[in-house]
């Protein structure tokens, strides 16, 4: 690393020579822009606006306006301003961690001692480490007077830049002021499902998707040229993204519950307890297993017909009102639900069911 400022911590009377490190680093990979006729790289100009120059970067300076006039301020000009001058971290506050507001942290910085001896440095750790606080302090870089808080990882102090408050948007969305009921069975399943997906932060675990994918497509195209396929490459179509779709909140709950325990058992039986709390206190009749019929018959239909004769008991009520029942009941000699007339055509156990299925079918509309 290369320290890109020197300075001091000013604790009180106290001077801590120190060098400013920048603690992070981009890893994205680089691309620039290029003409997709040629190839040939673009590149960017700085031209005056007045006579049409290209101008070198030294003839640049900065400027600002204000009511239709322009104030130009020359390099020196922003150079004599005292803060900037400033090379002093001065420590104004000490105040508790949990006082900050994580929105307000910008940059971090490591610092490392910057003198013959380092007591100074390890002095300023310890009272930090004694007092478990943080320092809050000001100092000037590239420009800008900044805030910031001195904090300890590892034994080195960090420096974290901070932005001002005024910085900080408010949040003022006039769709959280509506009235939004949660019901104890919701605020149930998403602390199940919280609880279901909790552990210790480990960073290292985590990958960059984009930039691994990235990585691969420029390999690939190295190696095949402009015969590359994205489908193969990735095993996706290209641009295949979700489809956004909206479900119901309980039943998003209930799959992701079911997705994080593993069980499609558990998923069939949240089904089920959905559909018992739909039925209220009507009585179903249990379900018959099915038999063959000899009418037309839908593959569906032999699914559902299967779920309901393992499912089937002599207290079933949930089946009354569950897809499967709905399906099945046409095929019971007792069905009384709408869903038998619908399907009266397939049941072996109704008159109708001996005839032709294209008479059925005429004879018989759904309803």
């Amino acid at each position: 690393m290369r320290a890109i400022w020197k300075g001091a911590i000013a604790f009180g009377l106290v001077n801590v020579p120190v060098k400013v490190y920048s603690a992070t680093e981009d890893h994205d990979i680089s691309l620039h822009q290029v003409h997709n006729a040629d190839g040939g790289r673009i590149r960017y100009q700085r031209r005056c606006e007045i006579c049409g120059e290209v101008v070198d970067y030294s003839d640049i300076e900065k400027a600002f306006d204000e009511d239709g006039r322009t104030v130009v301020l020359s390099k020196d000009e922003l150079k004599s301003i005292p803060a900037e001058n400033s090379h002093e971290i001065e420590v104004v506050q000490f105040v508790p961690s949990e006082q900050l507001e994580p929105m307000m942290f910008e940059k971090s910085y490591y610092l490392e001692p910057d003198s013959k001896s380092p007591k100074a440095y390890v002095l300023l750790r310890r009272a930090l480490e004694d007092t478990d606080r943080v320092a809050i302090v000001q100092f000037a870089l590239r420009e800008k007077t900044r805030l910031g808080a001195l904090r300890i990882k590892d034994d080195v102090l960090v420096l974290q830049s901070l932005l001002w408050p005024d910085e900080v948007r408010e949040a003022n969305f006039p769709s959280l002021e509506a009235d939004v009921r949660i019901s104890a069975q919701e605020r149930d399943m998403s602390a199940a499902l919280v609880e279901s997906m909790a552990a210790d932060f480990e960073p290292e675990s985590f990958t960059d998707e984009y930039q691994v994918q990235l990585r691969q497509l420029i390999d690939a195209k190295l190696e095949q040229g402009e015969s590359l396929d994205t489908e193969e490459t990735f095993g996706v179509e290209a641009g295949e993204g979700g489809k956004g779709e909206v479900i119901d909140l309980m039943e998003a709950l209930k799959r992701s519950l079911d997705r994080k325990r593993g069980g499609g058992e558990a998923a069939t039986a949240s089904g089920d307890s959905d559909d018992e709390a739909d039925t209220g206190d009507e009585e179903a009749e249990p379900a018959k297993p099915a038999r063959k019929s000899t009418g037309a018959r839908s593959s569906s239909a032999g699914a559902a017909s299967k779920t309901a004769a393992k499912t089937g008991t002599d207290d079933a009520k949930p089946a009354a009102k569950s897809t499967a029942s709905k399906t099945t009941a046409a095929k019971s000699t007792t069905a009384k639900s709408t869903a038998s007339k619908t399907t009266a055509s397939k049941s072996t156990g109704t008159k109708t069911a001996a005839k032709p299925a294209a008479k059925t079918t005429r004879a018989r509309k759904p309803a």
